[in-house]
């Protein structure tokens, strides 16, 4: 069946591009730059018509590492119009992450910011890419430079239901990211299912202030705005004194919990502030019942909280409208089926905690070029092992508990224990380290390592921290090194997190 995410995001914007109208603007920026959907329907052709002569074809891979602009975003359009891949990479990311990522996606075209450019020439020539092309957070560089003398005429490639649109990349516990495989359908059948399930139509504007790198930022909102032809205030990051000059323009804000706990230090939210809103969401990482309390009596709205991860979008939902239960990631949204499972994939009753499972058209068809992988994450009546765990009601509501894979999620970002553990093991007079997510204030956890060190090695937490600052990117790095004698272990040997995490529950509260 011909399918392009494309076509089903023009579906909802198609009548707002014949003209450049108030009621068709698709973005305004913070310096109140307006942009119309007729502006990225013309601006994607463009770019799609630059990428097809460079010779790229469809399937193909387009790697992106840039800052977050309008043209980033014709960008991303302009692949799915050429039915090309879009694999997006986190700002962050060092050389070290970098050269894994463009070894293993193999791309025709890589495009980096201008401040990148020489260490990714560097890498793109160790990898035998084909092409190198720059956008700046100004919109400038060799991707769009005279981009005027191109076509704004382009006729969509076709693909089909079940061919990869997007190669986002995630890991376990083995430390080596893994190639995450997303169809036109996967990321076009959940977008359909959230406008429905929260609303969304033309009237509404979202105040954007999440990255274009990351699943939330890129897919959920991006995709609920195009097809419904919404509009947004588009801010480059969050900053909460932004968000409250916005907040009062805008009827929908997505965020992680870190927003929301930004927000409430702020004397100006007040229900006055957002009488305007018409729904608070948050997601990518787990939401306090606390802030969600605070947040109701200091502005009358109940923050929708939902549950979802890279492989899947999103899985679940608390109501539109209804009771949305603090500490629950609400019921499993329309045609996504979530099951709580033992160890032998037995269903478990109501109310027990296991393994979280979920099946359904938003599920990601596999692992890039790891189909061992793929059949290991699957049970054979096709549920995907989440790695979550967590419990459902006798409401059908879903709480989620702990995580099965010990990934910590840090303001929203993901960072893999065992990723940041295979430098700090790497380290001259280290025995071994476990890594640890621990309480924070801001960022709801934080990265934490504990090191044993060979006798005598004289290590310090400032050298393992500068080792690693020059290696990863920031959010993965450790706020705080402890340095023990041994890691606590079970009968099988293997370390456990959990003791760990107990123990140094309160470190970064001292």
């Amino acid at each position: 069946m011909d399918y392009n995410l494309y076509n089903e995001y023009r579906r909802g914007f198609a009548h707002k591009c014949s003209e450049r109208l108030s009621d068709s603007v698709l973005l305004v920026t913070e310096s109140d730059e307006i942009f119309y959907y007729l502006d990225a329907e013309d601006a994607s052709a463009r770019l799609a018509n630059r990428l097809v002569k460079l010779g790229l074809q469809p399937g193909d891979r387009v790697t992106v590492q840039v800052e977050k602009s309008p043209q980033a975003l014709w960008l991303y359009l302009a692949c799915l119009r050429a039915g090309l891949v879009f694999h997006p990479l986190n700002t962050a990311y060092l050389r070290g992450e970098l050269a894994y990522f463009l070894e293993n996606a193999a791309p025709a075209l890589v495009v980096c910011d201008g401040h990148n450019e020489e260490l990714m020439a560097e890498l793109v020539a160790e990898c035998s890419i084909p092409h190198l092309l720059v956008l700046n957070a100004d919109g400038s560089g060799s991707l769009t430079e005279d981009i005027t003398t191109e076509s704004t005429e382009f006729e969509t490639v076709s693909r089909r239901a079940d061919d990869m649109a997007a190669l986002l990349y995630s890991s376990g516990t083995t430390g080596r990211p893994k190639g995450i495989v997303l169809t036109h359908a996967n990321l076009g059948s959940n977008s359909s299912t959230l406008i429905d399930s929260w609303g969304f139509s033309e009237t509404d504007r979202l105040l954007h202030a999440l990255p274009i790198f990351h699943v939330h930022g890129l897919f959920v909102a991006l995709g609920c705005v195009l097809m419904s032809g919404a509009s947004m205030r588009w801010l480059q990051a969050f900053k909460v004194d932004a968000a409250i000059k916005y907040l009062p323009e805008v009827t929908v804000m997505m965020g992680v919990p870190t927003f929301y706990t930004r927000l409430l230090q702020s004397e100006l939210l007040t229900p006055l502030l957002t009488k305007n809103m018409r729904l608070f969401i948050s997601g990518s990482a787990p939401l306090l019942a606390e802030t969600f309390r605070e947040f109701n009596e200091r502005t009358g709205h109940f923050i929708l909280e939902r549950y979802g991860m890279s492989e899947t979008s999103m899985n679940t939902s608390n109501p539109l409208l209804g009771e949305r239960k603090a500490g629950t990631v609400g019921p499993p949204l329309p045609g996504v089926e979530v099951r709580i499972v033992n160890e032998i994939n037995q269903v478990l009753p109501e109310g027990e905690i296991g393994n979280l499972q979920v099946r359904g058209p938003n599920v990601f068809s596999g692992y890039w070029k790891l189909p061992d992988k793929t059949a290991e994450e699957f049970t054979t009546d096709g549920f995907f092992n989440t790695g979550d765990k967590g419990c459902i009601d006798a409401d059908g509501y879903v709480a989620i508990v702990g995580r099965a894979k010990d990934m910590v999620i840090t303001g929203g970002l993901n960072v893999y224990p065992r990723e940041v553990e295979l430098l700090i093991d790497d380290l001259p007079g280290v025995r071994e380290s476990a890594v640890i997510g621990v309480p924070h204030a801001d960022f709801g956890e934080a990265v934490v390592a504990v090191v044993v060190q060979e006798p005598g090695a004289g290590l310090t937490e400032h050298a393992v921290i500068s080792a690693m600052t020059s290696n990863l990117a920031k959010f993965k790095v450790p706020k705080k090194v402890v340095f023990v004698d041994e890691l606590p272990r079970n009968t099988m040997a293997k370390v456990q997190k959990n003791l760990l995490r107990e123990a140094y529950e309160a470190i970064l509260q001292e």
